[in-house]
């Protein structure tokens, strides 16, 4: 069951735990084990044998047992030696809360409870026990892993609090990445990157994350000296703020959170009444929480791992390019493709650099980029050298990419101490991608156990990360000021579901959002006289409450005189609330700006190419509501049709200073709105060069 039902129901919001907070949760002296056991196979025992290497106190309590293994075994909490810094509670449910209480009467710095039936369940009684044992913990200030979680790995303190199997078992190699899942199971299975040679500090799985979530242990990752990077499993959010706050501390910090979101494609929910509703689904939200957050997201559990190790390894750019050395002609032209698939320049070298290259590269390999030394290096190793040294002189480049494509062999290794030592005696990173199908071949534990090398199985993968850890290093600060007066105040929508177009664009005119002008009428006669003052050629629409209104057969364009309008009148069998005449404006680009409340993350507005064609084109994207004219110009200019509001085959270009404007005052009106509105759909917002004027629209609202 998604983390959805076993988090948020009754989830308390507070303020961010800081690293100060979980110091004695996450970097325990001493560890009490209530539940301890001799029993082969329990979760007891497994604690216990994971912390085999810790260095500090343990202590197991389990009145049953004088000892266990070679370890003194105590009565209760109140009988230990010295107050715990740490608490794991591995008792049934039943036991839980009394011990819990224990603990906290015992002055423990930090929890962790293991047992599950709780929130997970869905069930009201098992959230309010989730709570109780979540009240116990704050109000004691003993922060509380789980419930149903699999604990903790300080690996720097070789502390494995947990019952994942055998970690005492596991290689031991330190490194600058710290895991935190809300999925056990999958979290240990990162944390197995050590049995490659992955090195890491930490790794969390928070469970039900009832009191410490994601959130609070990024934000303690983010002050902790041996992290350089943060990889992150989420299935929910128990805090969009906490999480947001997190994601601006280790964005201070220099330290890049890489997430993969589980449940991320959307689960067919019944198309919803706006065209904002249909586009903007659960998976869409998250990826604009995580753009706000500053967080990378990446689609392919996979590549976490890869990502994340790239990500600590590597500084800030110092240029654009990548170089490539490869000893194969067609992996250099697969690298040549994927550079282009993710916008990753590749530029040639200068003349400088190419005549370095040519005095080791033979007349029939490459002396460009991707450079091709062919298999000579074989007989000649220190050609390699002396081609990769040329391209990281180059100031173009701020990538050199290795390409292990020469089948591996015992050589290697000894490639691999060479590798190890380029990547530390210049600022430029080195990644190295293993082309070989044999995955573990000779040299691959080196590049996987060496933290300042990022290695991939894949070119693909490897060119996304450059380009995610490029727009990372050069995102600009989302700070912008506020356009409008928030009026939410003085709003009251009583007990309305939707306001239909004319009310929804009278509460956009007060957020300043410019408005196609129009008049009511109730009848044919009425919409002359009104059609007489606006002048024609007119627009005429049926009032009320209708969604989509084009395929309701509840708009007729370009009226030219009374007669036609008229007809329309007669022929607007949907017109039962009487009919809406606006002037017919012609010319600019039809856009869609919208807003989705999301239950999780709240409003997330939607920016594409609008009219008829938004949900055939779906040409969106997506942001956290409120945004400021900056970052809707980056929303714009990540269509594929933003060519068309520059100016397109002698057309004028749109006044996209009025545009963003109205896109970013629509944002305020959401998030001022957010615990009021559902949905909001203006669609069209109509771009000309006059400006931005918003042709329809619509707001759905919660009830009440």
């Amino acid at each position: 069951m998604l983390t959805t039902d076993r988090t948020a129901r009754g989830a308390v919001d507070r303020p961010i735990y800081t690293r100060a907070h979980l110091d004695r949760l996450i970097a325990p002296r001493s560890i009490a084990i209530v539940g301890a056991s001799p029993r082969a196979g329990s979760f007891g025992l497994r604690t216990l044998e994971n912390l085999a290497h810790f260095r500090g106190a343990v202590w197991p309590v389990n009145p049953k047992h004088h000892k266990i293994g070679e370890y003194a075994c105590y009565p209760s909490l109140a009988a230990l030696p010295g107050r715990p810094d740490l608490v794991t509670l591995v008792v049934p449910r039943e036991g839980v809360e009394a011990a819990l209480r224990e603990a906290a009467a015992a002055g423990a710095g930090g929890v962790i409870v293991y047992a599950s039936g709780y929130g997970e369940m869905g069930r009201d009684a098992e959230s309010a026990a989730q709570q109780r044992l979540a009240g116990i913990a704050r109000a004691a200030h003993m922060p509380m892993l789980g419930p149903n979680c699999m604990g903790l790995v300080n690996h720097e303190l070789g502390a494995g609090v947990s019952f994942i199997p055998e970690y005492a078992k596991m290689p031991r190699r330190l490194g600058p990445i710290a895991f935190v899942s809300q999925s056990g199971a999958l979290g240990y299975c990162l944390a197995q990157a050590a049995e490659r040679g992955l090195g890491f500090r930490y790794s969390f799985s928070v469970g039900n994350s009832s009191d410490v979530d994601v959130a609070d242990l990024i934000a303690a990752m983010a002050e902790d000296d041996g992290v350089r990077a943060i990889a992150c499993l989420f299935e929910g959010v128990p805090s969009t703020q906490r999480l947001l706050e997190a994601g601006a501390l280790a964005r201070r910090a220099g330290k890049p959170v890489i997430v993969y979101k589980l449940g991320a494609s959307e689960d067919g929910a019944e198309a919803a009444r706006s065209h904002t509703g249909s586009l903007a689904g659960s998976a869409a939200a998250f990826r604009a929480l995580f753009d706000r957050a500053g967080f990378v997201a990446v689609d392919d559990y996979g590549a976490l791992v890869e990502y994340v190790k790239f990500f600590a390894a590597s500084g800030k750019p110092l240029a654009r390019g990548v170089a490539v050395v490869s000893g194969s002609g067609g992996a250099g032209i697969v690298a040549a493709d994927m550079a282009a698939r993710h916008g990753v320049p590749m530029p040639q070298p200068t003349e400088k650099t190419v005549a370095v290259l040519r005095t080791v590269v033979p007349e029939f390999g490459a002396a460009r980029n991707p450079c091709d030394p062919t298999g000579q290096v074989l007989s000649v190793p220190e050609s390699y050298g002396k081609c990769c040294r040329a391209l990281l002189d180059d100031p173009q480049y701020g990538v050199l990419l290795c390409a292990m494509s020469v089948a591996a062999h015992e050589t290697g290794s000894a490639r691999a101490s060479f590798i190890a030592a380029l990547a530390r005696e210049q600022p430029k990173p080195v990644s190295v991608v293993w082309v070989s199908e044999w995955l573990q071949g000779p040299g691959s534990e080196a590049y996987e156990a060496d933290d300042k090398v990022g290695l991939f199985r894949s070119l693909d993968r490897c060119y996304a990360a450059i380009a995610a850890w490029q727009r990372w290093h050069e995102a600009p600060p989302r700070t912008e000021p506020r356009l409008s007066k928030n009026i939410s105040g003085s709003l009251n929508f009583g007990k309305k579901k939707v306001l239909a177009e004319r009310e929804a664009k009278a509460v956009l005119t007060q957020y300043g959002v410019r408005c196609v002008p129009e008049r009511q009428a109730r009848n044919a006669e009425e919409a002359v006289t009104a059609a007489a003052e606006l002048g024609y050629p007119v627009v005429l629409k049926a009032d009320g409450d209708i969604a989509h209104k084009t395929e309701a057969g509840a708009v007729r364009l370009d009226l030219c005189d009374a007669v036609a309008l008229r007809a329309a009148c007669d022929a607007m069998t949907a017109a039962k609330e009487g009919f809406l005449v606006q002037p017919m404006l012609t010319g600019g680009i039809e856009l869609v700006v919208g807003v989705k409340r999301d239950p999780q993350i709240g409003p997330v507005l939607l920016v594409g190419l609008g009219g008829v064609l938004v949900e055939i084109l779906r040409d969106t994207a997506l942001a956290l509501a409120p945004v400021g004219k900056a970052e809707a110009l980056r929303m714009l200019k990540s269509l594929k049709g933003f060519k068309l509001l520059q100016g397109y085959r002698g057309s004028a270009p749109a006044d996209l200073d009025a545009v963003c404007e109205a896109i970013a005052r629509i944002s305020e009106f959401a998030a001022d709105f957010a615990e009021q509105v559902e949905e909001i759909d203006v669609n069209p917002l109509l771009a000309r060069p006059d400006g931005a004027i918003a042709l329809d629209a619509l707001i759905v609202l919660r009830d009440p």
